[in-house]
C-alpha cells in the first residue's frame, strides 16, 4: 500500500516538473508580432532580416530588430518575392 502510495505521488510530482519545464521553454522562445499598416513601430536597430525568396508571389518575411529602449522584437510581415520581371 506504501508502494502504491510513493507511485501515486511520484508521478504527480513528475507532471508538476513536466508543466513548469514547457511553461518555462515558451517562456525562452520570443513572440513574433505580425506586422499591419496600423502598426506602430519603434525601431532603433535592425539585427537580422530574412531572405526574400526568387518567386514571383508574396512571401513572409521576417525582421529582427531592438526599440529605443533595447528589447529584441520579431516582426512578421508580408512582402513580394524578388522572382517577378517587368517585362
Amino acid at each position: 500500500m506504501k508502494a502504491l502510495l510513493v507511485l501515486a505521488l511520484s508521478s504527480v510530482c513528475v507532471s508538476a516538473f513536466a508543466d513548469e519545464a514547457s511553461t518555462q521553454v515558451s517562456h525562452q522562445q520570443p513572440v513574433v508580432e505580425h506586422y499591419s499598416y496600423s502598426s506602430e513601430l519603434d525601431i532603433a536597430k535592425v539585427i537580422s532580416m530574412s531572405e526574400i525568396p526568387n518567386v514571383c508571389e508574396v512571401v513572409p518575411a521576417r525582421m529582427v530588430y531592438e526599440d529605443s529602449q533595447g528589447i529584441k522584437h520579431t516582426l512578421e510581415y508580408r512582402v513580394m518575392g524578388n522572382g517577378c520581371s517587368n517585362g
